[in-house]
């Protein structure tokens, strides 16, 4: 190598160096600690959780200024918030799209405001990333995201063992989860090193990867290849785990329940944000044609099995509002 290649190669070095360093944090994740991590990134110990262990999983809440009533329904969403804090569950997962605008400081601050009855009570939330999360400016988006969560800080996904028998997986579904990407290897290795007593995985994320694929309207929400490949590991996964799958998402303001190959597919996006028509396909195992869908979903951890039950606003316009059980089902425990 001549001498000026020589000093062109340490030139495009030293600019590629200052180029790389000048990429803004927030905007990316630490892989290395991540892909480090064969555990769950928290822990919460058995006799720390009520018995009988209940969970809330729910999305597309778009927390924001009670004045907007056209991108979200703040009665709704305020409501939902406290009906759920009666049901005094350990945990609350939410499927992403928390706050309408990510790059919007205020919305979290009404987030923080409307679910302080959970605080109170001192219930674990953990959040999935959704599209808006990431609204307008990401890098600020996340910046609002790990102050909102102080404890993700650094983290796009990450995972949490509730007791013995339940393992959460929050993903990131705005970020690669192609074979080979960084946050497929995470999953790979948190699903290789799952515990042996852990019956159920939950898993959330905001983009579904099994929905009823839409012909008419909203159809740039049917599941797109990112999770279908989440699917397909899964599947393929399931068969030799000692544990079962459930998998929650929402980006669908409604709600659907499907099982593809052994693994239970939910869409809950009935938090808040403006309801879907859903045409409903022959693998939905949800039949109703009521419409709108506001609800959330309660799991339920039972001896032999995990018990899942869907309860639905009965009339938004109600001038008092009330649930009614609209849809139950329940995952056996696998044999040994």
């Amino acid at each position: 190598m001549t001498a000026f290649m020589r000093l062109f190669v340490l030139f495009l070095s030293a600019n590629l160096t200052i180029l790389f360093a000048q990429q803004p944090v927030a905007a990316t994740v630490s892989t290395g600690a991540l892909l480090s991590e064969r555990g769950p990134t928290f822990r919460i110990a058995d006799n720390q959780l009520p018995d009988p262990l209940t969970l809330i999983v729910y999305g597309d809440q778009r927390f924001t200024n009670p004045a907007n009533v056209r991108q979200t329904n703040p009665r709704i969403r305020q409501w939902l918030v406290n009906q759920i804090a009666k049901e005094h569950p350990a945990a609350v997962i939410m499927n992403g799209d928390v706050p309408l605008a990510g790059n919007v400081a205020d919305d979290y601050a009404v987030f923080a405001s409307e679910t302080k009855p959970w605080r109170d009570l001192q219930i674990h939330v953990f959040p999935a990333l959704g599209n808006h999360e990431l609204h307008g400016d990401p890098v600020q988006g996340l910046e609002n995201w790990w102050k909102a969560f102080p404890e993700m800080r650094n983290r796009r996904w990450y995972s949490a063992q509730l007791g013995s028998r339940i393992y959460v997986i929050a993903l990131d579904s705005d970020a690669a989860l192609l074979p080979g990407s960084n946050q497929a290897r995470w999953i790979e290795q948190q699903i290789d090193s799952l515990p042996s007593s852990v019956d159920f995985v939950i898993v959330s994320l905001h983009h579904p990867p099994v929905a009823d694929v839409q012909q008419h309207i909203e159809v740039d929400h049917n599941p797109r290849p990112n999770e279908i490949a989440l699917r397909d590991y899964l599947s393929k996964v399931a068969r030799n785990s000692h544990a079962r799958f459930l998998v929650s998402a929402g980006h669908i303001h409604n709600y659907e329940r499907s099982v593809v190959d052994d693994v239970t597919y939910l869409v809950s996006g009935g938090g808040g944000a403006p309801p879907y028509f859903v045409e409903r396909g022959p693998d939905d195992l949800y039949k109703s044609s009521m419409f709108p869908n506001y609800h959330y979903v309660k799991l339920t951890l039972d001896k032999d099995r995990l018990d899942g039950e869907m309860y639905r606003v009965e009339n938004p316009e109600a001038v008092s509002l009330n649930v009614e059980l609209k849809d139950s089902f329940d995952i056996s425990v696998k044999q040994r």
